[in-house]
């Protein structure tokens, strides 16, 4: 499957290093937790951080029932939602060299409130398991209340494209003899040491659905395995 470019997701500048191919997008989402939403309301441009997660060509994200921007998304609006991974500092030999290593998504739509009450709570469950897969047997089912006090957000993908910088030093052939340093610094997000909450009785091992969170970890790599094996159902 492939998103064809449009005006606008089709990349002018660097255009070697953008894909529309649906399987490099979704890996790219598939490794991520947190996208920027941009949408305008009354003139007035927003930009806005939240956690979200995809099903096949859906992504979903939620909030407070009471939130503006959730509120002004359930009437349709277009909406930019962006995904990037940054993966490297590339350090050359001149300013201009300088760059990163990252892998983004651009990615367009118009959302809609998911307002069926069983549908939202599968969609809130498959948000869980994307994360902790086997969760929602562990733990407690929400509360009709505690549903009516969230809003969840669908919205299909209709336009998107990703651009990947994976390369090293672009410098210029004649300062390639110049003294001084050049290189990659490889960057990832990973896992720290596990806390277990001070209320818990004392020797309570983690459960399963937390196992892949082990130390050292990347946290991309746990978000696309998990993501795998929702999407294929393993």
């Amino acid at each position: 499957m492939h998103f064809l470019p449009t005006e606008r997701t089709r990349a002018r500048r660097h255009p070697q290093r953008a894909s529309y191919d649906a399987d490099v997008i979704f890996a790219i989402l598939d490794a991520g937790l947190i996208c920027h939403l941009a949408y305008v309301v009354d003139g007035q441009p927003y930009c806005t951080p939240t956690a979200y997660w995809r099903d096949g060509t859906r992504v979903y994200w939620h909030g407070s029932a009471a939130s503006r921007m959730l509120d002004a998304q359930a009437a349709g609006i277009a909406v930019c939602m962006t995904v990037t991974h940054l993966d490297g500092l590339v350090v050359g030999r001149s300013g201009f060299t300088h760059s990163l290593n990252y892998r983004s998504v651009m990615a367009f739509g118009h959302p809609g409130v998911i307002a069926d009450a069983r549908e939202k709570r599968h969609a809130t469950d498959r948000f869980i398991e994307r994360l902790y897969p086997g969760r929602t047997g562990e733990i407690r089912a929400a509360h009709a209340q505690e549903l009516e006090a969230i809003s969840v957000v669908g919205m299909a993908i209709e336009d998107a494209s990703a651009k990947i910088r994976d390369a090293g030093i672009l410098d210029r052939e004649a300062d390639l003899a110049r003294p001084g340093w050049a290189g990659v610094i490889p960057t990832a997000v990973t896992i720290g040491e596990i806390m277990p909450d001070p209320h818990l009785p004392s020797g309570l091992p983690a459960p399963s659905s937390v196992a892949a969170y082990t130390r050292g970890t990347r946290l991309d790599d746990v978000l696309t395995a998990a993501a795998i094996g929702q999407q294929t159902g393993a």
